[in-house]
C-alpha cells in the first residue's frame, strides 16, 4: 500500500516519519519531494584499478566539494545528498525516483530503495544528460514514495550508512 499525502502528513505530524528541515511544499499527492543538498562528489575517470574487496583510500576516485549550484557535465556521474535528514519507521520502506522534469532533461538515477529503519540524509548517484545542466542547492530534485510492508520489519536497517550526513562514499571493503 502506497501512502497518500493524507497518510504522509499524519506520519510526519505523529513523528513516525521524521523530515528535517520540513516544509509543507515537499508533500505531494503520493510522496515527498526531497531537495538537493549542498555537497556533491564527482566520480573521477582515473585508470587506477579499485579493488572493492580490500580497504583502500576511496577518496582519490571522487572530487567532493560544497555547492550552491553546479553544472552536471554530459555523461558524468555524481554522488549527491539531500537537504533533508529523514527517519523511516520499520513498518514502511520507500522508493526513490528522480522528479519527472529532470528525467525529461536526460538525467537519471539508478533504482534506489530506503529500508525501514533507515535514518540519515540520502546519498544518490546521478548520471548526466547529453548536455550540461545547471542545478542549485534547495531544488526539489527527488521524489520518494513510501509503502507499507506487510508486517513490521523484524530487523530494521542498522547498516554502515545509518545516520549519514552529507555525501557518503562507499564503505570498503564490501561484504
Amino acid at each position: 500500500m502506497i501512502l497518500s499525502d493524507f497518510d504522509l502528513k499524519n506520519y510526519i505530524k505523529s513523528g513516525r516519519i521524521v523530515i528535517e528541515p520540513f516544509d509543507e511544499s515537499i508533500v505531494r499527492e503520493n510522496g515527498l519531494d526531497l531537495r538537493l543538498g549542498d555537497e556533491i562528489c564527482e566520480l573521477m575517470g582515473i585508470e587506477e584499478v579499485l579493488d572493492p574487496y580490500t580497504a583502500s583510500d576511496i577518496s582519490k576516485y571522487y572530487n567532493c566539494h560544497k555547492i550552491d549550484e553546479f553544472i552536471v557535465k554530459p555523461y558524468n556521474k555524481y554522488l549527491l545528498t539531500t537537504l533533508e535528514y529523514i527517519r523511516v519507521p520499520p513498518e514502511l520502506m520507500a522508493f526513490v525516483e528522480l522528479r519527472s522534469t529532470f528525467a525529461r532533461l536526460g538525467l537519471a538515477i539508478p533504482p534506489t530503495i530506503i529500508d525501514g529503519g533507515f535514518e540519515g540524509q540520502i546519498t544518490i548517484e546521478l548520471h548526466g544528460s547529453a548536455f550540461p545542466i545547471k542545478l542549485r542547492k534547495g531544488t526539489r530534485f527527488l521524489h520518494i514514495v513510501f509503502s507499507k510492508v506487510t508486517s513490521p520489519i523484524e530487523r530494521p536497517y542498522s547498516g554502515k550508512y545509518q545516520r549519514q550526513r552529507g555525501v557518503k562514499l562507499p564503505h570498503l571493503p564490501i561484504d
